[in-house]
Order: C-alpha cells, then structure tokens, then sequence
C-alpha cells in the first residue's frame, strides 16, 4: 500500500500545473518537486523508483468542478482511478518573513481499487527538515504529520477519516512546517463551505 500512496502522491504532484490553470491560477515556470511517501522498507534503487513517475505522466487529470478554494479532479493512471480534491492555502507566512518557496497544496485523495478514502497530504513547497513532523489544525483539533522531501502524511492512518470529519465541521485548517532551513512555515487553507 505504501508504493500505491507513494505513486498517488506522484500523481498528484504531476497534475499541479494541469490543476493550477484550472483553478486559473497562473503555474511556477519551475516544475513542482514530486513528493515521495516514505517507505516502510529502505527505499528502491532509483531506476525503480522512477517507473511510477512514467507512468503519472500519462495521466492528466479531469476538473469535476470547482468549489470555492477547492477543486475537484479524476484521473485513471494505468486504469487505476485516482479521485482527489485539492486547494491551494487562502494564507502562507513564514518566519523569517519573505523566504521564498514553492507553492503548496492540501490534497484529500480516494482510490477505489486500492479501498484507500480520504487520504490527506501536503505538498509543502520546500524540503522538509529532516526527521521532523508537520502539524494540521482544524480549531482545537491537532494532526500530527510525518514528513519526506516536500511531501507530508498524516502520522496515524486511523486519524483520516477524524481529520476529514473535523473539516467538515471547521472553518480553516492550519498546516505548520519546518524547513531544512530552518524557515518555519504556517497555511491556512479554506474549509468551511467547500467540505460541508
């Protein structure tokens, strides 16, 4: 299961551009880094590790609809449909104030064969400091997030399906993070009408 998130998460990151100009957002003329999920076991030999990124190249997501911060996509990478929706942050600071970085997103992620739902992730736009953990908050509801390149996880997979009813419940999730830097980072993304 570890690679089908990890591939997920590839996918997801190959259609921020084609995401980006949906939600007429105008995409960084740098491609967005691919997050990868950590594995469970060492990592695989990197000509390995870069099937799965041929193959999320072929899939191009399709736009269901748009919901105020939030859009709503489909892809079916090697037949396999991948239902996600995404948002990019209503709020980003960082401290020191001005560092500059990527753009990044809150992902919620369905995928049918593998019976995953609601998978939540974080594409950060900079690379996590190593061996540190991100927070999501949703009011006083706290989600601790591991973390691998740009990418973050929530830690507890049971937590999923609390985080995501906490955010149809709330009104902002806050997603803090570190960098290898040492910049520290707050999103606030918008969740109170596109998740009720």
């Amino acid at each position: 299961m570890t690679g089908m998130r990890s591939a997920t998460a590839l996918i997801l990151a190959t259609a921020l551009a084609s995401v980006a100009f949906a939600q007429q957002q105008p995409p960084k003329p740098a491609a967005t880094p691919q997050p990868q999920k950590p594995a469970a076991a060492p990592s695989k030999p990197a000509a390995t590790a870069a099937a799965p990124a041929t193959a999320a190249g072929d899939a191009q997501p399709t736009l269901l609809g748009q919901y105020g911060d939030w859009g709503a996509y489909t892809a079916s990478p090697g037949g396999n449909k991948v239902c996600f929706a995404l948002a990019k942050p209503k709020t980003a600071k960082t401290e020191p104030e001005g560092r500059k970085r990527d753009p990044s997103y809150v992902f919620v992620s369905t995928r049918p064969a593998e019976k995953v739902k609601n998978e939540v992730s974080v594409i950060i736009g900079y690379p996590f400091k190593t061996n540190s953990d991100a927070t999501a908050e949703i009011g006083t509801a706290k989600f601790a997030m591991y973390t691998q390149n740009d990418g973050a996880w929530i830690k507890n997979v049971a937590d999923e399906a609390r985080m995501v009813d906490a955010m149809r419940k709330g009104a902002d999730l806050t997603v803090k993070g570190t960098s290898g830097r040492g910049t520290q980072s707050t999103d606030q993304y918008s969740i109170e009408q596109e998740c009720k």
